[in-house]
């Protein structure tokens, strides 16, 4: 197997993958082996489109309108000036 060297590597996160090793209960380069592995073999699909989606999911109903609802206008907004003192 291959060797591989990370230079400047940071400080702060070298010392956050020790950590979390350590928790593991795995080496330094075990972790950072199973960090890659899980990052490098995950599902790299482009992310799903809702739009696209919800048209692929209606395509085969064909051309139809939906029917506009009436509105009715906004209610009035409350009047809080009209609530007694509560001081």
């Amino acid at each position: 197997m291959n060797s591989i060297t990370i230079e400047n590597f940071d400080d702060d996160l070298k010392n956050l993958l020790r950590k979390q090793a350590e928790y593991h209960g795995r080496s330094l380069e075990e972790e950072a082996k199973e960090i890659l592995r899980a990052v490098l073999t995950e599902n790299n699909e482009k992310p799903l489109n809702l739009a696209s989606a919800i048209e692929r999911r209606f395509a085969n109903f064909g051309d139809f309108e939906l029917p506009i609802i009436t509105r009715e206008p906004l209610r009035e907004p409350p009047n809080f000036e009209d609530l007694h003192d509560c001081t």
